[in-house]
């Protein structure tokens, strides 16, 4: 897969907003559990549309005491990730890469934003993306702002409904580093998720 790896990123399937709650077993949920082994973090990844610069989605992945990613109203689906109203569990570092993957190709772009906190900051954004609950669609930036207005530290991010101007706001954040994912695959980015093999992702993991 050709890519322009300016940085890592990801991007999301506008169209396929769902909204709808969903809510995975306790035991695929535990199963699925994965604790990165890095610093207590937020990723803000803004998916920037390459003809337009308009702003298209806002997601947040959160390492804590486990790493998920809360893609609010998003369209990343797979069915050996467990899934509970639009927080996504079991990243591991190749599901991290498949996310990306799935978001950035020739009419979007990626913008990724990573935030050092405190344990207690991380594990407090992780509770909050857990209890949110549906995300309707066209909310992905509203409720991700929410969920940053509220931490210990974020008083000055103020609730939106753009994309971008989120991102600027969180760049204004002290310590916040930014990258940017550029690829130019088709427009299908379904195909990302056909190619993964979860059997492979396992035996790498081991």
């Amino acid at each position: 897969m050709k890519r322009s790896l300016l940085a890592l990123g990801a991007a999301m399937l506008l169209g396929a907003c769902a909204g709808q709650s969903v809510w995975a077993p306790d035991n695929e949920v535990t199963k699925a559990a994965y604790r990165h082994d890095g610093p207590p973090r937020l990723t803000l990844y803004t998916m920037i549309n390459n003809n337009t610069g308009a702003g298209a989605h806002s997601s947040l992945m959160v390492n804590a005491s486990q790493r998920v990613v809360f893609d609010p109203a998003g369209s990343f689906k797979h069915e050996t990730l467990p899934e509970r109203n639009d927080v996504v569990y079991g990243i591991t570092p190749q599901v991290a890469d498949v996310y990306t993957r799935f978001h950035a190709r020739e009419t979007y772009h990626v913008k990724v934003q990573k935030l050092d906190v405190p344990p207690e900051v991380a594990e407090q954004a992780m509770q909050a993306v857990m209890a949110y609950g549906a995300v309707p669609p066209a909310q992905c930036s509203l409720s991700t702002s929410r969920v940053l207005s509220g931490l210990p530290g974020f008083g000055d991010i103020r609730t939106t409904w753009f994309p971008k101007q989120l991102a600027e706001q969180f760049a204004q954040v002290p310590g916040v580093t930014e990258e940017v994912l550029y690829e130019y695959d088709s427009d299908d980015n379904s195909k990302v998720l056909e190619e993964w093999d979860p059997e492979r992702v396992a035996r790498a993991d081991s």
